[in-house]
């Protein structure tokens, strides 16, 4: 069991639903609605990969090899460049920088995915 993961997890996920909440009541009647659905993208990935930490970390009792590490650590990094850069353009659609980053998180999410299951199946 890696404790940093499922207490990330789970923070993550926590937020996520706060977020969640933020956009529907808030943000509902302050964003176009392709920014609102972007937001909601954000929170959506956020959530997935909140739980797919969780499951990392679980996991890493069974499997504790680096390739789990690693794949958790891509799923935080991977809220932080997909669902974060997704925030920054919600909130403010000028900083444009942020939307180069987000394809970078997708890529994380791809490669935590990856090494997940090459952690699981790697032999002790």
């Amino acid at each position: 069991m890696n404790k940093k993961f499922i207490a990330a997890g789970a923070l993550l996920g926590a937020l996520a639903v706060i977020l969640g909440a933020f956009g529907a009541h808030y943000l509902k009647e302050k964003l176009e609605p392709a920014a609102l659905q972007t937001f909601e993208t954000a929170v959506r990935y956020q959530m997935y990969h909140a739980l797919a930490l969780l499951a990392a970390g679980i996991l890493y009792k069974d499997f504790p090899n680096g390739l789990l590490k690693w794949s958790g650590n891509l799923f935080m990094l991977g809220m932080v460049f997909f669902s974060g850069s997704l925030y920054v353009l919600c909130a403010d659609a000028t900083q444009r920088w942020a939307g180069p980053v987000t394809p970078l998180g997708g890529l994380c999410f791809i490669c935590g995915w990856l090494l997940l299951a090459a952690g699981v199946m790697k032999k002790h």
